[in-house]
């Protein structure tokens, strides 16, 4: 397994990914504060509609936010690196985590104690958002929790013995200065009360818990952290020893089928958490092509392209295709290996001319660099969620024009709606499909629509 470092496209990702939570938490808890101070409800004890779509919107950023650090947590418990030398670095990246995921449960806690109709329309299930009904009352009861103080210890005396060893790591790399800085300023946030763990101390049977690790103080740090309410959604989606990824020969196959322009809607069974909207196909990411290719279009050509050029063509290497897609890191350039770490993929393909598709991914490369939507607020453009990155590069582009969806109050894009367009016909070809949940191959031509159709209504039902 390769190190991790700040340099590699991992751990950057990383970073990344804690920074922008723990900076869009600090936006949606100055939502609440704003929020708790002039909301109100009629006779009927009803919120008005502008406040009923503005607790909608806490709801749903701080779900999807939080299922993507449990996800940043779940996701090095099991690496096998944390007994190597980048030991240190995974354990900060699960801590600040925990600290963010810590922080914004508690402030929740604070600010609508009092608000019992506030409460109450946070317990609210939102389906069309993959959001279970009761999170606040789970939430909460997990931060009260003698096991959790318990499990949480663990990650507080490994941080509090090796404070000085791990802030030395920010002299060392700059990079990790931001996290440190999330650290340090929200540590306070895991003061666990004597009384508190030693009530857990004596509730829970550590030998056990010691014994399904690796007896470690730093195995039981990352499990504690794991366990800080990743059960809530782990037990639902997560299958040990589970690794998505498509077969080096189905990756083959469907690479000798891309076109610049092609949208790559993919799923990933088993997946810990999900932070995507809901659906069987719940993410989706741009295909730019090769240099190659760019130069043929003349997108090589543009200034804005030109700028990207280095992370268009990594190490000058241009015979690496791209693709453009948001995930919980931003909007980013990446590798083909990104959306191929998945189960299935379908590969639709926009009906639109050469120099169409060319305007099209010219204007989606605009948005390389900014945060992840947690929200799914199509409003802004600051923030963008996968399927705006393609509502935002072809809309309006030829004959395109995409209906977008009311969800929860809000107007919405999901992967499950491209599939649709293109199974009606509508904007896009669907060309092939792999779904080895019910096909063992990769499909085209006059198999697509009925393997497409399957998965579909498998997920209706």
């Amino acid at each position: 397994m390769p190190e991790l470092s700040s340099r590699s496209e991992e751990f950057s990702s990383h970073l990344k990914t804690v920074e922008q939570l723990a900076e869009y938490l600090e936006e949606l808890q100055q939502l609440a504060r704003e929020m708790t101070e002039v909301i109100s409800t009629n006779e009927q004890g009803l919120f008005r509609p502008d406040q009923e779509f503005q607790v909608l919107t806490l709801l749903i950023g701080y779900w999807q936010s939080r299922s993507a650090l449990l996800e940043l947590v779940h996701s090095i418990r099991d690496d096998e690196r944390l007994y190597g030398p980048d030991g240190d670095v995974l354990f900060l990246v699960g801590f600040s985590a925990a600290l963010i995921l810590v922080d914004s449960a508690r402030f929740l806690r604070e600010t609508v104690k009092e608000r019992p109709i506030v409460q109450r329309k946070l317990n609210e299930a939102q389906p069309d958002f993959g959001i279970p009904a009761n999170v606040y009352d789970t939430v909460q009861k997990s931060l009260l929790s003698a096991r959790h103080a318990w499990h949480l210890y663990h990650a507080i005396k490994f941080y509090r013995d090796n404070e000085q060893r791990l802030l030395a790591l920010g002299d060392q790399d700059p990079a990790l200065r931001p996290m440190l800085k999330v650290i340090d300023r929200l540590k306070y946030r895991l003061d666990v009360p004597i009384a508190q763990f030693e009530a857990a101390r004596l509730r829970t049977r550590a030998g056990q818990i010691a014994r399904s690790l690796r007896k470690s103080l730093l195995g039981r740090a990352i499990y504690g952290l794991q366990k800080l309410g990743g059960s809530v959604l782990a037990d639902r989606y997560l299958k040990k020893g589970h690794q998505p990824g498509m077969p080096e020969s189905v990756c083959g196959q469907v690479s000798g089928l891309l076109r610049p322009g092609d949208v790559l809607a993919v799923r990933k069974e088993y997946a810990v958490t999900n932070y995507f909207l809901p659906g069987y196909w719940p993410h989706v990411a741009l295909y730019l092509g090769d240099a190659a290719q760019m130069k043929e279009s003349g997108l090589a050509e543009l200034e804005h392209v030109q700028q990207l050029w280095s992370e268009l063509t990594p190490g000058g290497d241009e015979s690496t295709p791209r693709v453009l897609e948001s995930k919980k890191d931003g909007v980013l350039i990446r590798s083909l290996e990104s959306p191929y770490a998945s189960d299935s993929i379908i590969v639709l393909r926009p009906k639109l001319e050469l120099a169409e598709i060319a305007e099209a991914l010219s204007r989606g490369l605009t948005h390389t660099g900014k945060a992840y939507d947690f929200g799914f607020d199509f409003s802004r453009a600051d923030r963008l969620v996968c399927t705006e990155v393609v509502y935002r590069s072809f809309d309006g582009v030829g004959d395109l024009r995409f209906p977008l969806v009311k969800r929860a109050g809000r107007m919405t894009l999901s992967g499950n709606d491209l599939v649709e367009m293109g199974m009606a016909g509508k904007f896009f070809d669907p060309v092939a499909v792999y779904a080895p949940m019910y096909k063992p191959n990769v499909c085209t031509e006059h198999q697509v629509q009925p393997l497409i159709q399957l998965c579909m209504q498998t997920d209706q039902g």
